[in-house]
């Protein structure tokens, strides 16, 4: 089976440890014949930027699912959740020290500095807030509505595309992206993944963060897959 587009996580997926973009995981996904969208949990124009030095302008799936727009002068499509988001968010202030990031452009979530207690901060949420959930991507972390993540981002983003998410490799790193490794038709684990989302992947690759991914991309073409 040959599959018709790739998906792929940026921080961590396709930059090094250090956040510096892999030159040569960015020339083998410019280098594909088939569309690569870029799913991001920071915001747009973050992911916008990050697409077009890549250069694989403009599929995008930003705030962990909460914003997609299928082409760089187009209208994104924003999910109206951050009503709840910012609720949960003044509830965790009167016990945290809490400190936004990004906060001007984010539109359907809040990011916060890893300086908290998170595991303490679930618990106070408990049922609370029953539909928000925070999750820790390694960079910073995301009070985000349950009802969005990167593989409800890919059910729009292939509809938009007249595609199936079956359609579609999936590349990732971390907890932000199991829903998206789940939804696609074929899974791949980078090197530096967590190990629960190496469980459920197809492939894993030996090298780790934007060198796995230039390998992941090898494999996928000397198997035909793309």
């Amino acid at each position: 089976m040959k599959f018709k587009a790739l998906v792929i996580d940026i921080d961590g997926t396709i930059t090094h440890m250090d956040r510096k973009l892999s030159l040569e995981a960015a020339a083998k996904l410019r280098s594909l014949d088939i569309p690569v969208v870029i799913a991001t949990g920071n915001v747009l124009c973050y992911a916008k930027a990050a697409a077009k030095l890549v250069g694989v302008c403009c599929n995008i799936i930003a705030e962990n699912g909460g914003v997609i727009v299928d082409g760089f002068d187009k209208e994104p499509i924003i999910s109206d959740v951050i009503h709840e988001c910012e609720e949960a968010y003044e509830f965790l202030s009167g016990t945290f020290d809490l400190e936004k990031l990004d906060s001007v452009h984010r539109m359907t979530e809040i990011v916060l500095r890893n300086n908290f207690d998170v595991e303490e901060a679930r618990q106070l949420l408990g049922s609370r807030f029953p539909g928000v959930e925070i999750i820790d991507t390694h960079f910073a972390i995301h009070i985000k509505s349950r009802k969005i993540n990167k593989g409800t981002g890919l059910l729009k983003m292939a509809e938009l595309m007249g595609l199936k998410t079956s359609d579609f490799v999936a590349i990732g790193d971390s907890v932000n992206d199991l829903e998206m490794l789940e939804e696609a038709g074929f899974a791949i684990a980078v090197g530096n993944a967590d190990d629960f989302l190496k469980d459920i992947a197809d492939y894993v690759s030996t090298e780790t963060y934007g060198d796995g991914t230039a390998e992941a991309i090898d494999f996928l073409l000397s198997k035909g897959l793309i």
